[in-house]
């Protein structure tokens, strides 16, 4: 006899619906086929087990598999449940009346009971999608899979619940969450705040125009300034997630299985944090199964990179162009995957190696060229890419115990909606660009327009700090996104001369 299961195949944040046909006949052999890898071969030897664990039995008859689409890879553990319900219902131990109406993914342990898998959110998207009545998974999984409205999410906890809930011998809830609900509560909530923050009034400044505008920001300072403390209060300003928005993030979060136990829909803007010792494949994503690396999991977020010259100068150079794209593409010899990688960039450094070239009291103690040395670790191209450098200053004692209020990142909150809204009105037909700085050049030319004065002050300042084109366009950005927060229609002269210095490692000689 002949049965049919359905299940998911995860490629990139999407899913492929796949097709798994149980064949038990005359003999005594064991065939999987349909392009499966290793894990899924293995799933013979727990599923047999989980079987036994129950009081079914494993048909000691000929059993082939074929998991169609035969042309797609079959990856991972979590086609086990799906394949023991099919061999159930073709070797006629039980009968399921409504197996084809649903969905079924999860790995087996030994004794039947389930183990979450990768990739709930974009599975219950394709089964919507095609008609299917529910989806039954892992219970860990369903939180997660309840994202998606119009599917009966079925949790179970072993192979014998989903087994009686398909013989209509127990009913099983569908999980409904009203996760938009639990959403939009949490848009609110951070765990960091600029109010913690004394003084460093110029670099909060350039962190409320990089988060209007969707600018890269770099800081250089000595150690112990603030700057990781200031990165780490950025998302706190960004404006809230839209739906769309969460949705691109937690499937991304979701196929990595970055969402852990009961996880839900993101309401909070990534924030990514990775090590210096990184390797380029973990940074960009990619592998024999392509996943997604740290700049897609900080989509419509925060990428910090701490200590930047410290990276190794490849794994820079290949954020390059995921930068300018807004996405990454892995290719491999039969499959291409695309990912969003559409971040903000915060990095932060230190002047020279011992971290005090040009500190207010503490000497240098770096030989000749040194400093210069270590500043090159970053190529120009990459700089060129980022568009505010701000030179982070020690906070004098009077600032730290002074008892005055800072401002808190709701205010400074408001101000970057506010500017972010100017730009979505000038973008509104263009759906590709949400914010200056994801302006193309052509249209830079028609939204930064700048009167006699303003040209003159760039002329002077492009001749005396040698900045190319890519930064020319760089300050016209940054100066449009500081007329969108001052509510100004134009660009003026001091709008300019505030986007001019935050340039300051394109100055000439600034290592001396």
């Amino acid at each position: 006899m002949v049965a049919k299961t359905f299940g998911c195949a995860v490629s990139g944040v999407d899913a492929n619906l796949i097709t798994i046909e149980v064949n038990v006949g005359q003999g005594t052999s064991f065939f999987m086929v349909g392009l499966p890898d290793s894990a899924v071969k293995e799933s013979q030897q727990r599923v047999e087990s989980a079987l036994k664990y129950f009081g079914y039995r494993m048909p000691r008859q000929k059993i082939v598999i074929n998991l169609a689409p035969a042309d797609i890879r079959k990856e991972g553990s979590s086609y086990d449940l799906a394949i023991a319900m099919g061999i159930l219902q073709a070797s006629e131990q039980v009968e399921f009346p409504e197996l084809d109406k649903y969905i079924i993914m999860g790995e087996l342990s030994l004794d039947g009971q389930l183990r979450p898998i990768k990739g709930v959110l974009p599975i219950a998207i394709e089964s919507r999608k095609k008609g299917f009545k529910g989806f039954i998974l892992p219970k860990e999984n369903a939180k997660e899979a309840s994202i998606v409205n119009n599917l009966d999410i079925i949790p179970v906890e072993s192979l014998e619940e989903a087994s009686q809930f398909l013989q209509g011998e127990l009913h099983i809830d569908p999980l409904v969450t009203d996760t938009r609900d639990i959403f939009y509560h949490s848009l609110n909530e951070s765990e960091f705040d600029f109010a913690d923050v004394q003084g460093q009034e110029n670099i909060k400044r350039a962190m409320e125009i990089a988060a209007a505008g969707g600018h890269n920001v770099i800081m250089i300072g000595p150690p112990g300034a603030g700057k990781t403390m200031l990165a780490k209060r950025l998302p706190s300003i960004l404006p809230p997630l839209t739906l769309q928005e969460a949705l691109e993030s937690t499937k991304i979060h979701s196929v990595a299985g970055k969402l852990g136990k009961n996880g839900s829909l993101l309401a909070q803007r990534p924030f990514r944090s990775p090590h210096h010792t990184i390797s380029d494949v973990a940074l960009v994503g990619g592998g024999g199964n392509p996943q997604p690396g740290e700049i897609s999991l900080a989509h419509n977020g925060v990428l910090f990179l701490d200590e930047l010259p410290e990276f190794k100068r490849t794994v820079l150079e290949v954020m390059r162009q995921p930068l300018e794209e807004r996405k990454v593409t892995i290719s491999r010899a039969k499959i291409s995957v695309d990912y969003p990688a559409n971040f903000m960039l915060i990095a932060s450094m230190n002047p020279c190696p011992c971290g005090y070239y040009n500190h207010p009291e503490k000497e240098c103690v770096c030989g000749p060229g040194i400093v210069q040395r270590y500043l090159n670790k970053v190529s120009g191209p990459l700089l060129d890419r980022i568009d505010l450098h701000v030179e982070v200053t020690p906070v004098k004692f009077e600032e730290m115990t002074s008892m005055r209020k800072s401002e808190s990142s709701q205010a400074i909150r408001e101000r970057v909606i506010l500017g972010r809204e100017r730009q979505n009105q000038r973008f509104k037909d263009n759906p590709e660009v949400f914010c200056n700085a994801m302006m193309p050049s052509h249209q830079v030319k028609e939204v930064c327009q700048i009167n006699e004065a303003g040209k003159v002050l760039l002329k002077t300042a492009m001749e005396r700090l040698g900045l190319s084109a890519r930064a020319y366009d760089r300050i016209l950005k940054v100066a449009r996104t500081i007329a969108d927060i001052s509510g100004s229609d134009s660009i003026k002269v001091e709008h300019l001369a505030e986007a001019i210095q935050y340039r300051s490692l394109d100055r000439e000689g600034w290592a001396g």
